[in-house]
């Protein structure tokens, strides 16, 4: 009787004892990874134009006028077309919201029309869950020619809930794979989102910052191999209010975090590594403000970095193009990109902002826009204004160098449209 009770008393053990093994066999490998990291790919841009002429142009990227738009980002092609990713729908968050993009033509130097690429119902196909919204997607193309798309998608509760899509084409966005989900923990896998830009290492493999928003806001660098398959994940900093890290190699092994500072108020954080992604400082502040507010980066051709910003200790009514030094100790402005014609960002009466909204829509839309601004303008009170109050505003900036050398930028305009800035070496050097 006591050998068959005490082997009653083992089977009531066995699953959760299987089950703990398994977990635990799970996380030996996720902690033990079998692999060796490379370090940084390092670019080649062309010799600058010591002849060229100042060179700024800009253009809107997106089409429809019914949506709200937002999160954009961009990659150039090979061949040297440009293609460019972001959200539309009702509102952030809504159901309806899907990834839209449209390419641009080098030749003609305009965006064509914008079309769908990934929508609630292709993503709960593929993934086989419930997905009850989507955001923030992600555009690169790999030093192997393959072009990836990264985006969020959540299936239970906010954005804490959010989990990464990847999906990639190798004939330059004419035709994709199906999503899959990066499981970006061995247990739930939840609350990681992608904003910025991926970073390639020398063979091939993908740095891909993202940050988490359940339990604490912090970023993270996860290490991919060149197929799209986690290798590693590594912390980039352990606040509880830093996100969406932009990412630059300085050389094969250095590269700058500039983050997001999630604070009620405070200035850019930034943390360093020296051993490719795998440790990292302990975040710091630099000297911009940043209002709760995403920002970007790119290296120059002169070895200091570009920044895309809302430098502001409050609200996103002015847009500026900041170099600093790798060593972020020194920072200038080189100019503002566009701003509220308010110099406090205060609101403005509605009639008098119209004529200024119509002015700054003719002077950014580009050819094959501006048909477009009689139409916007009947709609625009809706999206800006409030009890006949409007504001101006411009965010979530994403920047790239192209092989030619030319510097393109895009950003929410007044979460009405994606805007395309495009300016050359001279033109910076113009602005000393």
């Amino acid at each position: 009787m006591a050998l068959i009770n005490l082997q009653s008393d083992l089977s009531r053990f066995k699953w959760p004892l299987l089950l703990f093994t398994l977990l635990l066999f799970v996380l030996v490998a996720w902690l033990n990874p079998s692999y060796q990291m490379a370090g940084f790919a390092n670019p080649a841009f062309p010799e600058t134009d010591v002849d060229a002429q100042p060179m700024i142009e800009r253009r809107f990227v997106s089409s429809d006028l019914d949506e709200f738009v937002h999160s954009s980002s961009i990659t150039e092609l090979k061949g040297g077309d440009l293609l460019s990713v972001w959200f539309a729908g009702s509102r952030e968050g809504a159901a309806d919201v899907n990834i839209r993009a449209a390419r641009y033509d080098h030749g003609s130097r305009e965006w064509g029309d914008e079309f769908i690429l990934a929508s609630r119902e292709s993503t709960r196909n593929a993934v086989g869950k419930p997905i009850r919204k989507l955001g923030n997607p992600v555009v690169a193309l790999a030093p192997d020619d393959r072009l990836w798309l990264f985006y969020v998608s959540v299936s239970l509760g906010g954005w804490a809930g959010s989990a990464i899509n990847a999906q990639y084409s190798y004939d330059m966005g004419v035709t994709w794979t199906a999503p899959r989900q990066l499981i970006t923990s061995p247990f739930i896998n939840i609350s990681t989102l992608v904003r910025t830009a991926p970073v390639f290492h020398a063979d091939g493999s993908i740095g891909l910052p993202v940050y988490h928003e359940f339990l604490g806001k912090f970023p993270e660098y996860l290490y991919l191999d060149s197929e799209g398959r986690i290798l590693d994940k590594f912390r980039i900093a352990d606040g509880t209010n830093s996100l969406q890290p932009a990412v630059v190699p300085l050389d094969g092994q250095r590269a700058v975090a500039l983050l997001r500072n999630a604070g009620r108020r405070g200035r850019v954080l930034a943390s360093i590594t020296e051993d490719a992604g795998q440790t990292w400082t302990e975040e710091y502040a630099v000297d911009p403000w940043n209002p709760n507010s995403s920002l970007a980066a790119v290296r120059s051709h002169r070895d200091t970095l570009l920044v895309a910003q809302n430098n502001l200790v409050d609200g996103r009514f002015r847009l500026t193009l900041d170099e600093a030094s790798f060593s972020l100790e020194q920072w200038t402005l080189v100019n503002t990109l566009d701003e509220s014609t308010d110099k406090e960002g205060d609101l403005i009466p509605l009639e008098q902002y119209a004529p200024l909204l119509r002015d700054k829509f003719l002077n950014a839309s580009g050819r094959s826009r501006q048909k477009l601004v009689d139409d916007y303008m009947t709609l625009f009170e809706a999206r800006v204004c409030r009890h006949g109050l409007c504001d101006f505003d411009y965010e979530y900036p994403y920047i790239i160098r192209s092989q030619d050398g030319l510097f393109h930028l895009v950003y929410s305009w007044n979460n009405s449209f994606i805007k395309h800035v495009t300016f050359n070496t001279a033109w910076l050097e113009s602005q000393e």
